[in-house]
């Protein structure tokens, strides 16, 4: 696994555990995330979640930067954030 993706995903591990959630244990599916978690880091300059389309909107995008404003209710709801990176405990 690439250093950056390790780092990322040691991150949103860190916010799981702050948060009293926890993160995917599927490390195929949290990689693939991580990848594109960077990817759009990259295009967009921001880590918006995959799961979301960015709008060009930056008010409204901004909701969509991974942990994401949705990702809450979320959890909540269906046990898991749209994207399933992060899971209710």
């Amino acid at each position: 696994m690439e250093p950056e993706i390790k780092k990322l995903i040691e991150g949103y591990e860190e916010y799981a555990q702050k948060n009293g959630i926890k993160l995917n244990d599927s490390a195929q599916m949290l990689e693939g995330l991580a990848k594109r978690l960077l990817e759009n880091e990259k295009k967009y300059g921001a880590r918006y979640c995959p799961c979301r389309v960015v709008k060009g909107q930056p008010e409204i995008d901004q909701k969509s930067i991974c942990p994401c404003f949705y990702s809450k209710e979320e959890l909540e709801k269906t046990g898991h954030c749209l994207c399933w990176l992060f899971l209710k405990k």
